[in-house]
């Protein structure tokens, strides 16, 4: 009995084998009276480096296994149970890691996006604020100040309610901690959301001047992913409107640096609602939008981290440059931090402005427009960077923009281009659009939110009480033999 289940289980770790590994690294494992042979490599320490010669016996659950081992080597292939019991049960095996790529979607590339999935909280389930991770992971604010994570494989881990009545700003800190704030209370809390528990909170505070107190939270800056030691930034509003962006430790949750402190008193001086950490540069950005019967207004801004000191700045409408247009000030703006490239889109005609950080002067925007279908304006648009592609929200529906010859199926040689692009410059033939949805899609509303994470992007929509999930076939760019 044991042989042919040996057989069996041999089969279904096939796919672990071989790659440059010969027999002499093969581990066999007797998991619950069923052999596996696979890479020693492959597995976990106490495992790998078990030294008998005979089979290691483990006391667990062949069947899960075996469905670990064929998701791994069959990716599109359907779950046997679902993604959250595999991914625990390969922790113990030492295949997480292969796991969660096997269940991972293919590289984000907009021009062949589409909507994969939904999510949905079981109560209060309309979005406040999304906050997605390098690894895929989402933590969503919903409700009445609760907050639901998923696992990188969107499986709904835990749900909680904060002590916020609402949050609206929302940024994952680690695997386990989320940096919360509301509009409507004050303080930069921080949650651990696997335990459910409030960890500490952040103000701002200045006993020279009374009036910094009770200040609200109105933005946080994404973390660059890569390093774990990079200060938070952090918009902080007082009632009477004075704000600046506050630097904190993300080790001792204190504030360490204060920059750009307003007065709040006008639109050149108000709240930044966008903050952006370019590490590279050693710069912050951020940036300012109000609308009203009279159309938009808003600022953009660099800072400089060590001086605290304000490096370029243009406001619309009315920014200085021959470049700017004075009736058509931006709804929205965002930089990519990969690229060094700042874009805006106009709110009256709806087109997309590019600068290039490198390159700030008087005449630094670009302009491209949208084909028929993106004639509706930029009224209410919505502007994300991710993955070194430009999302954009309109009334008739989502649009990708690119750098021709940044996205060649999702891979691209940025250094090299970089430098290439650096030296000749930038114009509007540099780009190409197209829109990720169909008519239909857009029929269910405005977007409201988008957020870039791991090869994914999570959409949220007007009055929608779902957070849709979308990803790029692993048919893209398939070439048919027929």
């Amino acid at each position: 009995m044991e042989t042919n289940a040996a057989g069996a289980g041999a089969g279904a770790g096939a796919g672990l084998r071989g790659g440059g590994g010969g027999r002499d690294t093969a581990k066999q494992l007797n998991v619950g009276g069923k052999l596996f042979p696979l890479e020693a490599s492959s597995l976990s320490l106490s495992l790998s480096l078990d030294p008998s010669p005979t089979p290691i016996f483990v006391d667990r659950d062949p069947t899960l296994l075996s469905a670990i081992l064929s998701a791994i080597r069959a990716p599109s292939s359907q779950l046997a149970f679902p993604a959250r019991i595999l991914l625990d049960e390969a922790l113990f095996y030492g295949l997480h890691a292969q796991l969660l790529a096997a269940l991972s979607p293919p590289p984000l590339f907009g021009f062949s996006a589409s909507l994969a999935s939904t999510l949905s909280p079981a109560s209060e389930p309309f979005p406040t604020a999304l906050a997605a991770h390098h690894d895929g992971s989402l933590c969503l604010a919903h409700g009445a100040g609760q907050l639901t994570y998923y696992s990188p494989a969107l499986d709904h881990l835990t749900t909680f309610r904060t002590h916020l009545h609402r949050a609206t700003s929302l940024r994952q800190l680690s695997p386990s901690l989320a940096v919360v704030g509301s509009s409507s209370s004050p303080g930069l809390h921080v949650y651990d959301f696997l335990e459910g528990r409030h960890v500490a909170s952040v103000e701002w505070a200045d006993p020279s001047d009374l009036r910094v107190l009770k200040a609200r939270v109105i933005a946080i800056a994404a973390r660059p992913p890569a390093d774990t030691n990079s200060p938070i930034f952090a918009t902080f509003e007082c009632p009477h409107r004075e704000n600046c962006i506050l630097a904190i430790d993300p080790v001792t949750l204190k504030p360490v640096q204060e920059i750009g402190r307003q007065s709040g008193s006008g639109a050149k001086s108000s709240s930044p609602g966008r903050v952006v950490h370019l590490q590279e540069l050693g710069l912050v950005f951020a940036s300012s939008v109000s609308s009203g019967a009279f159309g938009y207004s808003g600022y953009m801004r660099l800072w400089d981290i060590r001086s605290g000191n304000v490096v370029w700045e243009t406001s619309e409408p009315g920014g200085a440059g021959r470049s700017s247009r004075f009736g058509d000030p931006f709804a929205d703006a965002d930089v990519d931090v990969k690229q060094l490239m700042l874009y805006k889109v106009c709110s009256k005609s709806g087109d997309i402005g590019a600068a290039d950080l490198r390159r700030l002067g008087d005449d630094l925007w670009i302009y491209m427009s949208s084909g028929p279908r993106g004639s509706g304006g930029g009224h209410g648009s919505v502007l994300h960077c991710y993955k070194s592609q430009i999302f954009v929200s309109r009334k008739d529906g989502l649009e990708v923009w690119s750098r021709l010859g940044e996205q060649q199926n999702g891979r691209s040689n940025f250094a090299e281009q970089s430098r290439t692009k650096e030296a000749e410059g930038i114009n509007e033939n540099s780009f190409r659009s197209s829109y990720m949805d169909t008519e239909e899609d857009s029929k269910r509303g405005m977007i409201e939110m988008m957020e870039g994470g791991g090869d994914r992007l999570f959409v949220t929509r007007e009055n929608m009480s779902v957070v849709e999930v979308w990803e790029s076939s692993r048919l893209a760019g398939a070439i048919s033999l027929s």
